[in-house]
């Protein structure tokens, strides 16, 4: 009756123990959790990349119908965000990181051994079964700890993904410029080559001198150059969308709108910065995830110290039979061994020395980021503001006057009050003042992008650093675990 009441406890505890013991990987790799993370901050209908093979034919169709029409900053979001095979490999590291993570809390398989010992007189055979008790009493705890770690990663795959959605309109943006800027730069090499060529016919029937058929043609040199570096610019700013967006071959001669968004008409209807300092604080996915590295390092401190000095403690049931060789008389020994490590040399005050100066360490890189999201804050609505009252000035005043400026020299050299010299100069300046209130306008819209990363998503340049803390935290809970 003992030996089946124990052999139905250690079923049953076997049982519970494999069942504990089988942590599940994420079906889509995380990627519904960072859809989660990032819905709100990206445009509408934008969805990640899926990793079945279908989802991502879908995507193709989609992104071919896409590019069938002139492609907007919104749409080229939703294609990088499908296509940007650096955003995939992101991505699947999540997955892997999720794998690691299952992997993790999965119990140690227990041991068998097995023996067989002979004599003159007998014959032993020898049963053990081990497992690591720790590993089983722990692992709620490493459950717990390994679950905030994940989510510290999905924050940070988040943000990865908020900062090619924000390089992607940034290339967008300048692309639309650069080509804006292209057709302003051959409409003002047009006129200078046209004065250029006047000139020369003039100074061979006797009316210009040297000095002025010089000026006109230096004029007519430097428009040409700088026709060459707008199409330079135009070519690569394309290029660089392109890539953003994953796209190469036929799918890289895409059409772009012809010009940028209008700004804001009035200063009503911009962005509020009363509480700039706030939303970054409340919104920032980098300040999230340092919060739950900070939570995670403190809570897995308590168990620093005792770890590092019973982390090996284990079990050990045997069932060995002996056979008496000439009796036949068979003796079964059954029992169970407890191993214990003797703290003699190490008593765990250099992992709990390891663990506060990892708090301390995690409780000032929150109070950097912090600071550092206040003035990213305030800087970015700043360079937000300013640039609206630039491009508000180009667009509201200085075109206006160009404009008037060159109907009253149409007028005046209609009049014969001005040269044609005078005419094509203005029309050069006029042109000038429209390439002024382009490049304006993209810097507003730079800045906006630049002021909605700062408020809800991430400080740049703090990602790598963020994800090596990351990979830190997750290897120092596995040493411990396992």
């Amino acid at each position: 009756m003992n030996t089946r009441r124990i052999t139905t406890t250690l079923s049953a505890l076997t049982a519970a123990l494999v069942l504990a013991g089988c942590a599940s990987v994420a079906s889509d790799g995380l990627r519904g959790d960072v859809q989660q993370q990032t819905q709100s901050r990206l445009p509408k209908d934008a969805q990640l990349a899926s990793a079945n093979a279908d989802a991502r034919k879908e995507a193709q169709d989609r992104i071919a119908d896409w590019l069938k029409q002139p492609v907007d900053q919104d749409t080229a979001v939703r294609i990088a965000l499908l296509n940007n095979p650096d955003l995939h490999a992101q991505l699947a590291e999540l997955a892997a990181q999720d794998a690691e993570r299952a992997q993790a809390l999965t119990l140690i398989n227990p041991t068998l051994t097995l023996g067989r010992f002979t004599n003159g007189h007998e014959r032993e055979i020898e049963r053990q079964l081990g497992f690591n008790l720790v590993n089983v009493i722990t692992l709620p705890w490493r459950s717990r700890w390994l679950g905030w770690q994940m989510e510290r990663a999905t924050l940070q795959a988040s943000q990865n993904v908020l900062l090619m959605a924000a390089e992607t309109r940034r290339a967008w943006l300048r692309a639309v410029a650069s080509e804006q800027s292209l057709a302003a730069a051959v409409k003002m090499n047009d006129a200078a080559q046209l004065g250029a060529e006047l000139a020369r016919r003039m100074a061979q029937v006797g009316n210009f001198n040297k000095l002025q058929q010089a000026r006109e043609l230096s004029i007519a040199q430097e428009s040409a150059a700088q026709l060459a570096r707008a199409r330079l610019a135009a070519a690569t700013d394309r290029e660089q969308l392109s890539r953003m967006m994953g796209l190469w071959g036929t799918q890289a001669a895409f059409q772009l709108p012809a010009q940028l968004p209008a700004i804001p008409r009035s200063a009503g209807e911009l962005r509020s910065g009363d509480d700039a300092e706030a939303t970054a604080l409340r919104e920032r996915l980098d300040l999230r995830a340092l919060r739950r590295d900070l939570d995670t390092t403190a809570d897995r401190g308590g168990w620093a110290g005792v770890g590092a000095v019973f982390g090996d403690i284990g079990a050990t049931y045997s069932n060995n039979r002996s056979t008496d060789r000439e009796t036949g008389h068979v003796e079964k020994t059954r029992g169970w061994e407890l191993d214990l490590p003797l703290p003699i040399f190490d008593w765990g005050g250099s992992a709990s020395a390891r663990t506060r100066a990892e708090v301390r360490r995690s409780a000032a890189l929150l109070q950097s980021t912090a600071l550092r999201a206040r003035g990213e804050a305030r800087t970015s609505w700043s360079r937000y503001r300013t640039a609206w009252d630039l491009a508000h000035q180009q667009q509201a005043e200085v075109l206006p006057l160009a404009k008037l400026v060159q109907d009253e020299t149409v007028l005046r050299y209609n009049g014969m009050f001005d040269s044609v010299w005078q005419l094509l100069a203005q029309a050069r300046a006029t042109t000038q003042a429209v390439v002024n209130a382009t490049n304006a306008q993209r810097d507003f819209w730079l800045a906006e992008t630049d002021l909605q990363l700062a408020l809800t998503g991430t400080s740049p340049g703090e990602t790598a650093a963020l994800g090596s803390s990351a990979s830190n935290a997750a290897s120092n809970t596995n040493e411990q675990g396992h």
